[in-house]
């Protein structure tokens, strides 16, 4: 699994958070959500799984944190559609 890092309203995948491989922001609302507003891949993570993998380290972060997730991205919302067991974190 490729490593996800957690910065500035983000979680990333690769050397620097100013220049990703991959990334996906959010938004901070409220005590209790955050909503998931873009993912992007690169070409050359693309296909590797490293959106899922961003989407589970956000559910990870949502569990630990007592949040709720608004997924408004649409990539974010069909991993949440296909996925039954992060239902709990589902806004």
């Amino acid at each position: 699994m490729m490593q996800v890092k957690h910065g500035d309203s983000k979680f990333y995948i690769g050397d620097s958070e100013q220049t990703p491989k991959a990334m996906m922001t959010y938004v901070k609302t409220g005590e209790d959500m955050i909503i998931i507003d873009h993912t992007e891949v690169s070409d050359e993570l693309r296909g590797q799984g490293a959106g899922y993998s961003m989407v589970e380290a956000a559910v990870k972060f949502a569990r630990d944190n007592n949040l709720k997730i608004l997924p408004l991205c649409p990539f974010a919302k069909s991993v949440f559609d296909k996925k039954p067991e992060y239902q709990d974190v589902l806004k």
